[in-house]
C-alpha cells in the first residue's frame, strides 16, 4: 500500500492510527519548527525530502550553516625541506624502536637472531641520531637562507635613538665650540 493509498485510507481501529501519515502541514512534534528554533539544516531541503521547505512553510528563511569554520593555524607551516627531513628522521627513529624491541624479545628468547639484531640496532642508532641532528641542522640552514626577517626590534630601535641624540648633543656641542673659536676668544678670561 502506497502512500497515497495511507492517506485516503480511513482509519480502522488503534493498528491503522500508527501507520496513518500526518499531512505535511501539520508538524511533528519532535522536530523544532521556524517558530521554535528550527535548525538551518530543514531550511535548505530540496523537494521530495520530508523536511522540504519546513522553515519556508513558517513564512521564515534561515541562512545556510557551514559544514566547518577554518580558523588560522597557530603555528605557521615548517618548510618544505624541514618537513622532508622531519618524516625522514621520525620513519628511522621508528625502524630504530621497531629493531630495539625484536632485538630485546630475541634476547630473551635464546634466539641466534639476537646478535644481529643488536649489531643492527646500534648501527641503526647511529644513523636515527643523524636524522634527527639532520632535521635541525636544516632548519638552521633555512632559517639564515629565507628566515631572516629585516624589522628592527624595539631593543634595536631604542638603542639606535639614544646613538642619534647622542651624536645630536655631540654635534650642538661641537658647533657651540666652533662659534665660540670664531668670535675670536670674547668672552674668555684666559688665553691658553
Amino acid at each position: 500500500m502506497g502512500t497515497a493509498e495511507r492517506r485516503g485510507a480511513p482509519e480502522k481501529g488503534a493498528g491503522a492510527r500508527g501507520t496513518a501519515l500526518r499531512s505535511p502541514e501539520q508538524p511533528d512534534r519532535d522536530i523544532p519548527t521556524a517558530e521554535h528554533g528550527a535548525s538551518d539544516r530543514y531550511a535548505g531541503a530540496t523537494d521530495g525530502h520530508p523536511y522540504a521547505g519546513a522553515a519556508d512553510r513558517q513564512g521564515t528563511r534561515t541562512a545556510h550553516r557551514q559544514l566547518w569554520v577554518e580558523e588560522s593555524a597557530r603555528r605557521r607551516r615548517m618548510p618544505d625541506p624541514v618537513r622532508t627531513a622531519a618524516v625522514r628522521a621520525v620513519l628511522i627513529i621508528s625502524v630504530t624502536l621497531i629493531q630495539a624491541m625484536v632485538a630485546f624479545l630475541c634476547t630473551l628468547a635464546e634466539s641466534w637472531l639476537a646478535f644481529p639484531m643488536v649489531i643492527s640496532g646500534v648501527v641503526s642508532t647511529v644513523v636515527a641520531t643523524w636524522a634527527a641532528l639532520d632535521v635541525w641542522v636544516t632548519r638552521q640552514v633555512w632559517n639564515q637562507r629565507y628566515g631572516v626577517v629585516s624589522a628592527p626590534s624595539s631593543t634595536a630601535r631604542a638603542l639606535r635613538r639614544e646613538r642619534r641624540r647622542a651624536r645630536r648633543q655631540a654635534r650642538a656641542t661641537e658647533r657651540a665650540q666652533e662659534r665660540i673659536r670664531r668670535q675670536g676668544g670674547a668672552g674668555q678670561l684666559s688665553h691658553p
